[in-house]
């Protein structure tokens, strides 16, 4: 995880991931956080574990988690947005609760692709995976330690 850009979306997931998690857990205490309650709560616990995995992944730089995380994240916040886009189609008017449900699906959903968008764009992430403060010393044939004719072979034993 080098670019700036990977830390701040990383960031912004754990942000999104504690929300989740404080949703849940006020709709199990029988409580609303913001008005918001989870659209199924079994899956937005097993999303939540999940996406720690995912963060791991991402983290490590691994396509593989970013495809997870937005392939979970569109199935569950997915139908929610084209529900609340019906009603919308509809002409009625959503209120203050649903504005906020919207809202937070549409963060649910652009967050994973602006991720995946990272991890694509990033052209380190398997061809050059060196760190060019060690490389030069590593990395470097002249800098070999080489044994010539004069190298000293004795195995000396103190005792």
């Amino acid at each position: 995880m080098k670019k700036f850009s990977t830390y701040l979306l990383v960031m912004f997931m754990i942000v999104f991931w504690i929300i989740r998690i404080i949703i849940t857990l006020a709709s199990q205490l029988g409580k609303d956080f913001l008005g918001m309650v989870p659209i199924n709560e079994t899956f937005e616990i097993i999303i939540l574990f999940a996406t720690l995995l995912c963060l791991i992944l991402i983290v490590k730089r691994k396509l593989a988690g970013a495809i997870l995380y937005l392939a979970l994240h569109a199935i569950y916040f997915g139908g929610d947005i084209t529900n609340k886009l019906s009603i919308m189609a509809n002409n009625d008017i959503l209120t203050m609760t649903q504005s906020t449900e919207m809202m937070f699906s549409m963060l649910g959903i652009i967050l994973p692709l602006a991720v995946l968008i990272d991890l694509l764009l990033d052209k380190n992430r398997k061809m050059n995976p060196k760190d060019k403060k060690t490389d030069w010393f590593y990395k470097n044939e002249e800098f070999d330690r080489k044994l010539d004719e004069r190298a000293d072979k004795n195995n000396y034993r103190t005792m």
